[in-house]
């Protein structure tokens, strides 16, 4: 790759390598120059600019960055789309993550554009919650050390899965001595029961014994008779020794002791056992609280049909002090998924009163059959938006007649005749709190299709700065626009005929913009001979 402070006049087609705003204009890192653009450059006084150009032997970033997710990405991960060189990587439903640290980490060494970054290897994740994510640096890869990630990628099993929890019978062994109260164990036996079926795990039977070997290995035993796919043993004293009760037991059984004690504080006194196939657990005294220990992290990996070796016992070590970290929340707690992809819903604007069509409400007029609302409602029901509002103001009730017996919610502006801000913040009123970000869609533009929906949501990261993102074509903005919930108050102080257009400058560093394969975010349809030329062009 190239990289030079070039003049305009031969600076077409690089890509700029730093964001350039001069008076109304702003073009953002990573553009790929176009004439127009250096016209407006020459235009606002730019004469020169940073930029780089893809040598033959160069990958561009988001081919690149495609091609090495496939490559590494197995069953139970999704790949999202590619944007400014990264995808990221989501877990489609709760699991364990397994990772090949040594493949990834000689991906990592090949060159210095491909990364891959990752959750720690067996972290427990949740639906949609991002695992990975594979960014190559600006602009491009080499071609040869793509190959050569891609080949290793696809070596063996996947250098990436998520192994999803499998629900088993399991049986909770509790033994007791004079003066334990039977409370202690109750709650025991609820915190348990927790535990399991935030893995998906429901049927717990729950026994209790005295504390003596014998009478622990009948239970044991007729545990396992009675179909347990895993037992656990909660004893009523802490284990001290190979040859105390709970290993004794075991033994007693016809089971094996694999390894006492971990390097995990809390769970030093984690003993782990076997009977047959099923996995025996000794549980620390901290497994009867709710907080996070070793415990949990070697029944999120039992439950995924992940073996547990005395080798995985003593390699848990390094990140496992656990009880110095308050921050950490007890692990059947719900916590907010902060890394689960932004939610955004997808407000359809569709109050106007169509006053460039003449009588007619260009909403109901039909484009291909459909009325010009329903073709730009589908396309937002068929996307990727966790739910779409719809804004009626003229003539609500062919609109709404039109769109019966679709999943919208229909918010009615009163005040549509004030113009296009109220519209806009009675949209954006209707959004519920968990709801990220809003892509303003306008019905009049039948032509933005799901799929270009989808290109602006997957772009959509306000944590990355890509906080506002603009569709463009040939250089050109359009619509519809996405906005990061942290605008919407601004927004919503709007007045008269105008949208949030301007507050795109306003907040120039917070926008990417996203080229679309053809110009159906620059073209809506305001007069009759609009809607004859739109309907001529889809019989053609």
């Amino acid at each position: 790759m190239q990289f030079d402070d070039v003049a305009l006049a031969q600076a077409e087609g690089a890509i700029l390598a730093h964001s350039i705003r001069a008076g109304r204009l702003t073009l953002k890192k990573g553009h790929a120059l176009r004439p127009a653009d250096l016209a407006a450059l020459q235009a606002a006084g730019v004469h020169r600019v940073t930029a780089a150009r893809l040598d033959a032997d160069d990958v561009h970033e988001d081919e690149a960055a495609e091609r090495l997710a496939a490559a590494i990405a197995g069953g139970g991960l999704e790949r999202g789309a590619a944007a400014t060189g990264r995808v990221s990587l989501f877990a489609r439903g709760p699991g364990v993550l397994v990772v090949d640290k040594d493949r990834l980490d000689r991906i990592n060494r090949l060159d210095e554009a491909l990364t891959v970054a990752t959750l720690p290897a067996f972290a427990a994740v949740e639906p949609n919650q991002m695992a990975a994510t594979v960014k190559v640096i600006p602009f491009a890869a080499p071609a040869t050390a793509l190959a050569q990630a891609e080949a290793i990628g696809a070596t063996g099993r996947p250098a990436m899965t998520v192994a999803s929890y499998r629900p088993r019978p399991t049986a909770l062994i509790q033994t007791e001595l004079p003066g334990v109260k039977d409370s202690m164990l109750d709650k025991t036996a609820r915190i348990t029961a927790d535990r399991l079926a935030a893995l998906g795990c429901h049927d717990l039977a729950e026994r209790r014994c005295r504390h003596e070997t014998a009478a622990l290995a009948d239970e044991v035993a007729a545990a396992i008779a009675a179909g347990a796919g895993l037992v656990l043993i909660a004893g009523a004293s802490a284990i001290t020794d190979r040859r105390d009760v709970l290993p004794g037991a075991i033994e007693r059984a016809g089971g094996r002791v694999e390894h006492f004690g971990m390097p995990v504080d809390p769970g030093n006194l984690l003993l782990l056992a076997g009977l047959g196939d099923v996995p025996v657990l000794g549980l620390p005294g901290c497994a009867r609280s709710p907080k996070l220990n070793g415990f949990d992290w070697v029944l999120q990996r039992l439950v995924a049909d992940l073996p547990v070796s005395r080798a995985d016992i003593m390699a848990m070590g390094v990140g496992g002090l656990l009880m110095e970290i308050p921050s950490r929340p007890a692990p059947r707690t719900p916590v907010a998924p902060t890394d689960a992809p932004p939610r955004v819903a997808a407000i359809v604007l569709a109050a106007g009163r169509s006053s460039r069509m003449g009588t007619r409400n260009k909403m109901t007029a039909t484009v291909g059959g459909l009325p010009m609302v329903v073709r730009a409602v589908d396309a937002a029901l068929a996307s990727a938006a966790a739910l779409v509002v719809v804004v009626t103001g003229h003539q609500r009730e062919a609109v709404e007649d039109v769109l019966a017996g679709r999943a919208v919610h229909v918010v009615h502006n009163p005040a549509y005749a004030e113009g296009l801000s109220t519209s806009l913040k009675a949209g954006l009123a209707a959004l519920p709190a968990e709801i990220d970000g809003a892509l303003v869609c306008l019905a009049d533009m039948p032509r933005v299709s799901a799929a270009d929906l989808d290109r602006l949501i997957a772009a959509f990261a306000p944590a990355d700065g890509r906080a506002v993102v603009v569709p463009t074509h040939g250089g050109r903005r359009g619509n519809p626009v996405l906005w990061d919930r942290r605008f919407f108050a601004e927004m919503q102080r709007l007045a008269g005929d105008v949208g949030a257009k301007h507050l795109i400058g306003t907040h120039a560093s917070s926008v990417a913009e996203v080229e679309m394969p053809d110009d159906s975010a620059l073209i809506d349809v305001d007069t009759p001979a609009a809607l004859v030329d739109l309907n001529a062009e889809r019989a053609g």
